[in-house]
């Protein structure tokens, strides 16, 4: 079974940064879609971003676009989400996830019925 694990998140002040890690252990991430996703309180579950499978196609939430940055380290099987110029609306838990596609529509958020394999979430908290 696919496992994940996210890491990276915690306590930060407006304006600043957190990169967030997704890693697995005895699957290879490149063979997958990563989707990376949000909630916060009493909200629903929503995209934030993805990257393709096998290759660097990515697509970002408006809310996060120019803000934050997707990528893969093949190498280390890992994949990154780089998050600058924090803002305390983006407090919450990121998940990562595998799934079988990243939508590549502009304004389309990912959506979580794309996905199959979850992480446990890593609290992300903007706060001064």
């Amino acid at each position: 079974q696919l496992q994940l694990a996210e890491s990276g998140g915690g306590l930060v002040q407006p304006g600043g940064s957190l990169r967030l890690s997704c890693a697995s252990s005895g699957f290879n991430l490149d063979y997958y879609a990563i989707g990376w996703f949000r909630q916060a309180p009493g909200k629903e579950r929503e995209g934030v971003s993805c990257i393709v499978s096998g290759g660097d196609s990515t697509n970002y939430a408006d809310s996060v676009k120019g803000r934050f940055t997707i990528s893969r380290d093949n190498a280390k099987n890992e994949v990154f989400l780089q998050m600058n110029n924090l803002k305390p609306e983006d407090t919450g838990v990121y998940f990562c996830a595998v799934g079988e596609r990243c939508v590549l529509r502009p304004g389309v958020k990912p959506s979580p019925i794309h996905y199959t394999s979850w992480g446990q979430g890593t609290q992300v908290t903007v706060s001064s």
